[in-house]
């Protein structure tokens, strides 16, 4: 009888513990599922937007070789997306395209701001080319809006990468309360001045692909590091 009572106990402990261990196995799944799946959502919630300023009939700043701001802005932009895309962050871009987002300058911007508003990115980089009356004028700024301390962190960051390019870039990012995508956008934004086309030496580098995926890969950098 003190056998079959062993026995039976034994049984029932062996059952226990198959149960134990079978529920522990069930919540160990479901908590490496819900980790995976936190994750995933994690990395896709980080989303870059990047708008070429300018396009179509307004060109933009021309250059002393006479090359064109536009056209500058979207080959950068698009090298930047690549290299943002294949590091697995989202990008949405406000043009791809050699075109305008409406028909007078103050629409394009209106419109320009509405997608940086409804996609709520992480953060908009605004990608532009600077010019001067003194040719002698040279190296990338990066501007962000007086207010905002998120988008002072990301353009020192960015700031910060550009002056890597070049030992004699010692641009300061600066702060500005009247361009109107930094003053009306919800969300971090940062104007980045690749450079100066009134400057013929940098002129000739910013429509030299080396150079343009130079600049590409210090503003990915920098987004990378603000994100990070």
């Amino acid at each position: 009888m003190c056998r079959k009572m062993k026995a039976a106990v034994m049984i029932a402990v062996m059952i226990a513990v198959i149960v134990i261990c079978r529920d522990a196995g069930k919540r160990l799944k479901e908590s490496i599922m819900e980790t995976a799946e936190t994750g995933a959502e994690a990395s896709g919630s980080c989303l870059i937007v990047l708008d070429p300023g300018h396009g179509g009939i307004d060109a933009g700043k021309i250059g002393i070789n006479n090359a064109e701001e536009k056209q500058i802005n979207l080959e950068i932009s698009l090298k930047i997306k690549k290299l943002l895309e294949d590091g697995g962050i989202t990008v949405i871009m406000t043009r791809t395209e050699d075109n305008r987002l409406a028909d007078t300058q103050k629409q394009d911007l209106m419109e320009r701001v509405k997608i940086m508003n409804e996609e709520q990115p992480a953060l908009v980089v605004s990608i532009h080319q600077n010019s001067y009356q003194e040719s002698g004028v040279r190296g990338p700024q990066v501007f962000y809006y007086t207010d905002s301390a998120e988008a002072e962190t990301a353009a020192e960051i960015l700031q910060s990468e550009l002056n890597k390019m070049d030992p004699s870039y010692t641009r300061k990012e600066k702060a500005n309360s009247s361009y109107y995508i930094l003053k009306q956008t919800e969300v971090p934004v940062v104007i980045v001045e690749c450079g100066f086309l009134s400057n013929a030496e940098e002129a000739e580098k910013l429509i030299s692909e080396e150079y343009q995926n130079t600049v590409a890969n210090a503003v990915v950098s920098g987004i990378e590091k603000y994100i990070n």
